[in-house]
């Protein structure tokens, strides 16, 4: 309890997640997108569609674009801690490069936990919403 205390205004979650698009025109709904996010105590930062299959050069270039400019927009400075799961994009050579040289800490996240990762609620409450169970 007292480590979440001590974060929780300096933590910025991230995570992609694949949103299913319902059209009821559509027979077989209305395709996908995958979207790259994050957020804080401090709210929420970029939101980035992602076109085509992700790989740890395009992470890389959408931390690029977006990381440090969503912690500069939260207010957070430059002692925030970052949370990325363990997927093998976000742990390839290319990214812990990236990440040391923009000076980035990263939160020490454990193996297939991806429950733990708030940001997840966000894509569980758009599931429900799609199959019509709403909020």
């Amino acid at each position: 309890m007292e480590f979440a205390k001590k974060l929780r205004n300096k933590i910025l979650w991230s995570d992609e997640t694949n949103i299913e698009l319902f059209v009821p025109t559509v027979k077989h709904g209305g395709g996908s997108i995958m979207l790259w996010g994050c957020f804080s105590a401090a709210g929420t930062g970029q939101l980035v569609a992602i076109e085509g299959k992700i790989n740890s050069a395009k992470y890389r270039d959408i931390l690029d674009e977006n990381l440090l400019q969503s912690a500069q927009d939260l207010r957070l400075g430059r002692r925030f801690t970052f949370q990325q799961d363990n997927d093998p994009n976000h742990t390839a050579k290319i990214m812990k490069e990236w990440l040391h040289n923009n000076s980035v800490t990263v939160l020490e996240w454990p193996s297939q936990s991806p429950d733990l990762n708030p940001i997840e609620k966000a894509g569980k409450i758009q599931e429900r919403f799609n199959r019509g169970n709403g909020f």
